[in-house]
């Protein structure tokens, strides 16, 4: 089991006295007894994707949210401050495997934010991502299944909920399929959508649970 801790990356901006911009994008750090070249590998990849996270809201979002707060002291708009924050959450962590996923969320100025997902699910012996095939080792049609196991899964939700997917969430949870987007936990392998991927807004980041395969890494 790998040992995590928190890096933060965060700042107030301000535009002509006011507060028009804050971020916060929050990462993890390992060390780990299986692999510390393994851990040190994994520690760049997270450093380096905040830090590009952090220009992008210096030299991207900072000069939007001027830009919008000049505009609405002109026409004397109330002005509602930028906002970005990155929040990762650990799933799973036993033995040399760990997986997380990242939340991202940012608020520019509209009726609500949005949220955007991604994970990782790391093997700290070699440094390497482990991919979703890795955990249907004994199946080549595994997306097939994939597929069958959400609409089945959509189905039954539908029956005590029937308006939370979209009509057409048959054909978009395979049009809008992402092979990356999955993370672990102790109860089986995640697949998860992105907001207005397969349903409304409401209904968040849509999440279906698998139970691990036999042969799989952590079967």
């Amino acid at each position: 089991m790998q040992i995590i801790s928190k890096k933060t990356l965060t700042d107030i901006m301000r535009y002509n006295g006011i507060t028009v911009f804050t971020y916060a994008i929050h990462y993890p750090q390992f060390t780990s007894s299986c692999s510390s070249t393994a851990a040190q590998s994994i520690n760049r990849f997270y450093e380096f994707r905040s830090r590009q996270s952090e220009i992008y809201c210096r030299t991207v979002l900072y000069p939007q949210a001027v830009d919008q707060a000049r505009y609405v002291q002109k026409n004397q708009f109330p002005f509602n401050s930028y906002q970005f924050l990155s929040v990762f959450q650990t799933t799973y962590n036993k033995n040399c495997i760990t997986s997380l996923y990242t939340d991202q969320y940012m608020y520019l100025g509209g009726a609500h934010g949005n949220t955007t997902r991604d994970s990782q699910t790391w093997d700290f012996n070699t440094g390497k991502q482990l991919s979703l095939e890795d955990f249907f080792p004994n199946n080549p049609q595994f997306t097939e299944y994939i597929f069958k196991g959400i609409q089945q899964q959509i189905e039954e939700q539908m029956k005590t909920a029937p308006s939370q997917y979209f009509d057409d969430y048959a054909s978009l949870l395979r049009g809008n399929f992402n092979i990356n987007g999955f993370f672990i936990k102790p109860s089986g392998i995640v697949i998860y959508y992105q907001q207005y991927d397969i349903a409304p807004y409401v209904r968040g980041i849509p999440e279906f649970v698998f139970p691990f395969q036999e042969g799989s890494p952590n079967a």
